[in-house]
């Protein structure tokens, strides 16, 4: 697969770097001579220096060849002409754009083939205020990730030492009428893609499968009540953070904000009725003190500086916070923070990542949801009629080692699956896989050879 990448920003840098790890031919274009040379040095792509909507320059890149073009500069009208362009020179070629503009994105309508030459959109800060509501919607929650328009729930818990499933075996998990399914394990960094006669140890982030009117079971086998949101602390009134506060104005929940640039305050105090906007620095102990943040359910950190964020939120911990969710994109510090205490991270890469990985998997893809950085994934399909996994008993099924069937949706059924249960052509299929199984589970979920 050839894909062309424009902007070696944040976004499209992620990107590139995720997809040459994929081994896939890579060109990304950028007219800064700097990121093109940061590009040369650290990735093995080929750069080329110059404007993704010159005509020339795409045709250098191949585009006539290529068969994804990923617009990711911090322009919304340079992505919006680079994909015109791409239509005209490429039709058969898939094109994705980063907008950012709000106002545009109401208006989603004009963003397909026929009126602006796109296929889909995508807006990382949006991804993310989508990730943090799901954390907010179940306590205790080091991830929340929805497949199936919500009706299965992927939640990551800590296991605590005095835990019930402390030392249980997966296989008791899913006995009776129980709809829970282990579909990972992260153990000392290390990503593990469990079978029934695995044991949960203590201090294990486990990621369950389980239906969404199995949720409230599920908290209760982590004895986890499920309580009210009532208060929330946002630090940094940037895009994310903003549209954040909106989301939590809509839902009546009381929120103050914390933002050090005066001129963003007055805006934000403006525009959000019900918010309470205050002028300060986060990293200000006296200040938190003041607006008296040990209170709040959630405390999230979303400034531009993860260094900032990272102090900010142990902080915050210091003072009793009950928990944090905080902005950092840089994914070797994730390991660390878990071990000095940050509860909860979210990332614009992963948000990116995700929004990219469905079009360069195979087979027919939903969506795809980076694990522990990008370790493993959890992978939402169609099971179509003409690949291995259809018509055989799972127990038949040759599943590559280190993935794993979490979850069958099936109409308006969730079928946690077993060795005697049969995948039926059209059925969503939910898999967890470690990033050297993908080869292979693409393998499985594409046309047979005898098909032919």
């Amino acid at each position: 697969m050839k894909i062309i990448i424009i902007g070696a920003g944040e976004v499209g840098f992620n990107i590139a770097q995720k997809l040459s790890e994929e081994g896939l031919d890579v060109v990304l274009i950028d007219k800064d001579p700097e990121k093109v040379r940061r590009i040369t040095e650290e990735l093995d792509i080929q750069a080329l220096l110059g404007s993704g909507t010159s005509p020339k320059v795409l045709t250098e890149s191949g585009i006539k060849e290529a068969d994804l073009l990923i617009a990711a500069t911090d322009s919304d009208e340079v992505n919006i002409i680079a994909c015109l362009l791409a239509q005209n020179m490429n039709q058969l070629m898939h094109k994705v754009a980063r907008i950012r503009n709000e106002e545009y994105l109401e208006h989603r309508q004009i963003f397909n083939p026929k009126v602006l030459g796109i296929d889909h959109i995508i807006n990382p800060q949006s991804a993310m205020v989508e990730t943090i509501l799901r954390l907010m919607e179940v306590p205790g929650a080091a991830e929340v990730i929805d497949f199936a328009e919500g009706r299965v729930k992927l939640i990551a818990f800590s296991v605590s030492e005095d835990s019930p499933l402390a030392g249980q075996r997966l296989r008791s998990l899913t006995k009776g009428e129980t709809k829970i399914l282990i579909g990972a394990i992260v153990r000392e960094d290390r990503v593990i893609v469990p079978r029934g006669e695995d044991t949960i140890e203590p201090d294990d982030l486990i990621y369950v499968v389980t239906s969404e009117d199995q949720v409230a079971y599920t908290l209760s086998k982590f004895d986890v009540v499920k309580g009210e949101l009532r208060r929330v602390v946002i630090v940094g009134a940037g895009q994310t953070g903003r549209a954040l506060a909106r989301a939590l104005e809509n839902k009546k929940i009381y929120t103050k904000v914390i933002e050090k640039d005066a001129t963003t305050c007055e805006a934000l105090a403006e525009e959000l009725d019900k918010v309470t906007v205050i002028y300060g620095d986060g990293t200000d102990k006296a200040l938190l003190q003041e607006e008296g943040i040990e209170g709040a359910d959630f405390f999230v950190v979303l400034t531009g500086d993860e260094e900032n964020n990272i102090l900010i939120s142990l902080l915050a911990k210091g003072l009793g916070v009950k928990r944090t969710i905080t902005r950092v994109n840089k994914l070797g510090y994730i390991p660390i923070l878990t071990a000095i205490g940050i509860d909860t991270v979210v990332s614009t890469r992963l948000s990116a990542v995700k929004a990219i990985l469905q079009y360069i998997r195979k087979g027919k893809i939903i969506s795809v949801t980076p694990i522990k950085g990008e370790d493993a994934e959890a992978i939402e399909a169609e099971a179509l009629e003409t690949s291995e996994i259809v018509g055989s008993p799972l127990s038949k099924v040759k599943f590559p080692k280190g993935a794993i069937l979490g979850g069958i949706v099936r109409g308006d059924e969730v079928i946690i699956p077993r060795g005697d249960t049969v995948v039926r052509p059209g059925d969503r299929l939910i898999i967890f896989a470690l990033r050297g199984a993908v080869p292979k589970l693409e393998k499985l979920l594409t046309v047979k050879l005898e098909y032919f």
